[in-house]
C-alpha cells in the first residue's frame, strides 16, 4: 500500500470512527483498565520525547506531525515554542483548538492536512507521536527524510516495535477483512531504521515505552 493509501485509510479512521474514543482517551474522563494503560503509556511516551529538547524553546520553529487532540502541542507551547500543528483529521484538529488554554492560543498555529506538506516551510524541531505507526519502513524513511530536511535539528517519532505481543495482535488483525478493521499498525525494527537512514542521517533509538496495551519505540533523526 502507497503513502497515499494508507493517508486516507488513517484520515477515514481518524475522522470517521475514533474521533469520540482518542477525544475521551486524551482526556481526564474515565476510561476502561486496557484504556487507561494506553493513556499512562501515552503520558509517558510524551515525557520522554520531550525530554529530548530545551526546556525553553522560546523562538523556535516545531512542527508537531499528525497533532489529534493538542497535548504535544500544548505542552510545545508552553516552553515557549511557535508550534504549527496538523493533522489528518479535522474533527481532532477542532478538539486540540478547543482545548488550547487561551494564553497559549497566539503560539499555535493549526492545520489539517498531510504533515509532508512541503508548504509548511522548515522547523527548527519536529515531533510526530504515533503517527507514523501505520507505515511501512520504507514509507517512514522517506518521510523522516524530507521532515528532517534544511535547517531541523532533530525529528523525534515514534514507531510500533516488532514485540511479540504486538506481533501476536498484527496476525490477528490481518484475519479480519479489511473494510471492518482499524488501519493496522506495522511492526517496526529500530535497526533497520537506524540501517536504512545510514549515509543522509544519523538515527538514534532512544526508548520503549511498555504500558499494558502501549507499546511505543521512540527514535531520533538528524541530517
Amino acid at each position: 500500500m502507497s503513502y497515499g493509501q494508507t493517508l486516507s485509510r488513517v484520515e477515514t479512521y481518524f475522522d470517521q470512527t475514533a474521533t469520540k474514543t482518542w477525544e475521551q482517551m486524551t482526556s481526564d474522563a474515565p476510561v476502561s483498565r486496557i484504556r487507561q494503560t494506553v493513556r499512562a503509556g501515552r503520558d509517558d511516551m510524551r515525557a520522554l520525547m520531550l525530554s529530548r529538547v530545551p526546556e525553553d524553546l522560546s523562538d523556535a520553529r516545531i512542527l508537531d506531525a499528525g497533532c489529534g487532540t493538542g497535548m504535544m502541542s500544548e505542552a510545545l507551547a508552553a516552553r515557549g515554542a511557535n508550534v504549527i500543528a496538523i493533522d489528518i483529521s479535522p474533527s481532532l484538529i477542532a478538539i486540540a483548538q478547543k482545548r488550547l488554554p487561551a494564553h497559549l492560543a497566539n503560539q499555535v498555529t493549526f492545520k489539517s492536512g498531510d504533515m509532508l506538506d512541503p508548504v509548511l516551510g522548515e522547523f527548527d524541531y519536529v515531533f510526530a507521536m504515533d503517527s507514523l505507526i501505520y507505515y511501512g519502513t520504507e514509507q517512514i524513511i522517506t518521510a523522516i527524510a524530507a521532515l528532517g530536511q534544511k535547517q531541523t535539528e532533530k525529528v523525534i517519532f515514534t514507531v510500533a516495535p516488532r514485540t511479540k505481543l504486538l506481533m501476536l495482535m498484527w496476525y490477528a488483525g490481518k484475519l479480519f477483512p479489511r473494510s471492518d478493521r482499524s488501519p493496522v499498525m506495522m511492526p517496526q525494527s529500530p535497526q533497520k531504521l537506524i540501517k536504512g537512514t545510514e549515509g543522509f542521517g544519523q538515527m538514534l533509538d532512544i526508548g520503549r515505552i511498555s504500558s499494558g496495551f502501549y507499546i511505543s519505540q521512540a527514535m531520533e533523526f538528524s541530517a
